[in-house]
């Protein structure tokens, strides 16, 4: 690990700032939303813009580098980045606020995949899963570092714009400023989605379902959050719960995938997830059974994620893993567009709760179809799975297929050893 930080060490703490600046501006919106008078739907509305633009970027952004570089690219999208953010409060418009939003789900896309394709490049066969683990502990530390800013005083003036806009602008100090030579870079066309579902209908049906927990989480939190009375204070604890979770369970639930049949521990995770979300309910908002349902269903979503893609590589050659992925990320972004949409129409009409009646009825549904595909195939011996990649939800196609490799080395790795012996 410290081979990695030491090779590294740029990169993440340019991802660690983007991630902190990114993270804060979901939440803030949430809660300015509020002050501004939109209603749940607007704001689902406006939140839902991010996934939308994130997925055009996924299929752009590729295009874009081979014409011009990485480093144009880059630097771009950031200046993007940076003036979106400002321009939020200057305009107190639903339409506005959109629009803003597709600009930064693009842009951050963008910027993802140009800083993924260098961190790729500087791995080793030897350091790729170290490096892949590093990634995701810094993406998560950004954004529940994020939330501590709300309650940085003058909530409802431009300084909680103005931090995410400069700490954006900084992050691209040290990567720029460190960067070796730019890597090759290449995309790949992903499955159709009818031999994605022939492939495995439980990894594809999955994929779209926890794009809409995924969304609610990043996009929806902060919005049931204000309009359950929670002070900002309070609102920050909630949200990073969910991603305090997902740091802490996403190994212990990675190992235990290495060891039993996946589709029994994505029914059981699942059911965990929607049992805390139904205790949330019942609770009646309570804000610690709150923070504590928020921790439980991030610490079962986010590992879901890449419990969903191991299990469908496992029906996989290696030569297919990077399409299959591609196709999963797109079909997950569709269910992030959805979730907030939907959550936001769901919350207009029963109130808050809402926000936790769909995550119960989205993990019920996954968990109800993991028990029905039990019953359609057999299960692969536990030996002949492939390894778990930590991934989290909001991967782009680079990070995806960073873990495929990393999974087929590991895969390769094995059978060495085993014909060794």
């Amino acid at each position: 690990m410290l081979d990695v930080l030491r090779n590294s060490w740029a990169l993440l703490l340019g991802m660690l700032l983007l991630m902190v600046g990114n993270g804060l501006q979901g939440s803030l919106l949430g809660v300015r939303g509020a002050e501004a008078g939109f209603d749940s739907i607007t704001m689902s509305v406006v939140m839902s813009g991010y996934f939308a633009g994130f997925l055009v970027a996924s299929r752009m952004v590729p295009g874009m580098i081979r014409r011009v570089g990485h480093v144009r690219v880059f630097a771009a999208l950031g200046s993007f980045i940076s003036a979106a953010l400002i321009l939020f409060p200057a305009f107190k418009d639903p339409i506005a606020w959109t629009m803003g939003r597709v600009v930064l789900g693009f842009c951050f896309c963008g910027v993802y995949v140009t800083a993924e394709s260098w961190l790729n490049n500087a791995t080793t066969n030897e350091t790729r899963g170290q490096t892949l683990s590093a990634y995701m502990i810094v993406q998560m530390v950004g954004i529940i570092a994020s939330q501590a800013l709300l309650v940085v005083p003058d909530v409802s003036g431009f300084l909680l714009f103005v931090i995410p806009s400069v700490l954006v602008s900084i992050s691209f100090a040290p990567i720029l400023l460190s960067i070796s030579p730019t890597p090759a870079f290449d995309s790949t066309k992903p499955m159709t989605l009818r031999q994605l579902y022939d492939v495995s209908p439980l990894g594809m049906v999955g994929m779209f379902l926890m794009g809409g927990v995924f969304a609610a989480q990043f996009g929806m939190a902060a919005v049931f959050g204000t309009q359950a009375g929670l002070s900002l204070g309070q609102i920050s604890i909630f949200v990073a719960s969910f991603y305090v979770g997902a740091v802490i369970l996403q190994y212990p639930l990675g190992w235990l995938s290495d060891r039993m049949d996946r589709r029994s521990l994505i029914m059981m995770v699942a059911a965990t997830g929607a049992a805390a979300a139904v205790v949330a309910i019942l609770t009646g908002g309570m804000f610690w059974a709150l923070v504590g349902a928020a921790f439980v269903i991030g610490g079962c979503s986010n590992p879901l994620y890449s419990l969903l893609i191991a299990y469908t590589t496992d029906f996989l050659e290696p030569d297919d893993m990077a399409s299959a992925s591609a196709g999963l990320l797109f079909i997950n972004g569709l269910g992030a567009i959805a979730g907030p949409l939907i959550i936001g129409y769901v919350m207009q009409v029963v109130g808050p709760s809402g926000f936790f009646m769909l995550i119960a009825a989205l993990m019920s549904a996954l968990a109800l179809y993991a028990l029905y595909r039990m019953t359609q195939r057999p299960s692969i011996p536990v030996e002949d799975t492939g390894s778990y990649a930590p991934i989290n939800p909001g991967a782009t196609p680079v990070a995806m297929e960073v873990a495929q490799e990393y999974a087929i080395e590991v895969a390769e790795g094995e059978e060495g050893s085993d014909s060794v012996h």
